[in-house]
């Protein structure tokens, strides 16, 4: 598939540019500058093309108006758009000014277009009714980017019944993304009923000496299920994200043997 870098050895290939006017062209085509010259935010504007999926704004730290530039400069660039920690007054100044957002409450999500290419199917599992907004923002992300996602939401540790229920749900899925607090075991318990990787996401969900996540991060990472692993506290995102990059690399390697 064409590309901007692409575009540009071709022109140069064809003498229609100076390989310094490309490159000068290059720097300015990949990143666009939003903010004051104090606090200038740098969007990377060439990340879909390197990595598969475009630049995420990370909603925390920015300002309403900045969130919403950085919107507007991304879906130019892009036909997806996702943002992810989005507070209710950035999510009401982007609704208003940007026709095109849609607003995933739950998930604390901005996000514009529609799912890339189909990947494959992502379970989400989450432990409790309180892990669902980490359990949404993965959910959200991994179809954005193009998984078929199945929920399976409640059904923790403390009534396994609940989840031994649904069993035949995981049946077909590339990856299972797991979303508990506490003590962080339900990770252990998936990890020992499928065969495909296991994304174990803690949160900040429990009691005092669950250490706003860190009892359920200790746990997951000294899980004795094989084919599990963690990602940082309530980083539902960075759980899709990786999810989807599994699937990605599954559907590369069917496709260099068919070929």
């Amino acid at each position: 598939m064409d590309g901007p870098l692409l575009s540009l050895m071709k022109e140069i290939e064809a003498g229609k540019i100076s390989a310094s006017g490309a490159l000068a062209r290059w720097h300015q085509d990949i990143v666009a500058r939003v903010g004051s010259e104090d606090e200038t935010i740098h969007l990377d504007l060439s990340r879909g093309e390197r990595s598969g999926f475009p630049e995420v704004i990370f909603a925390e730290g920015k300002t309403d108006e900045d969130l919403c530039s950085c919107i507007r400069q991304l879906a130019e660039a892009s036909p997806r758009v996702l943002a992810t920690r989005v507070s209710e007054s950035g999510a009401a100044m982007a609704l208003e000014k940007i026709p095109q957002v849609e607003w995933h409450h739950r998930g604390r999500i901005l996000t514009i277009g529609s799912p890339g290419p189909r990947l494959g199917v992502v379970t989400v599992i989450a432990a409790g009714t309180t892990d669902v907004p980490v359990a949404e923002e993965a959910a959200m992300t991994a179809w954005l980017m193009g998984a078929e996602v199945r929920k399976l939401y409640d059904v923790g540790v403390a009534g396994l019944h609940r989840l031994l229920s649904r069993k035949e749900e995981l049946v077909g899925a590339g990856v299972h993304i797991v979303v508990a607090g506490m003590e962080g075991a339900l990770p252990s318990v998936v990890g020992g009923l499928v065969a495909e990787p296991v994304i174990a996401v803690p949160t900040a969900v429990g009691y005092g000496a669950s250490f706003q996540g860190l009892a359920a991060l200790l746990g997951m990472l000294c899980s004795c299920a094989p084919g599990v692993v963690v990602v940082n506290i309530g980083n539902g995102f960075g759980a899709a994200y990786a999810a989807c990059r599994i699937l990605r690399t599954e559907q590369r390697q069917e496709r260099r043997i068919q070929t």
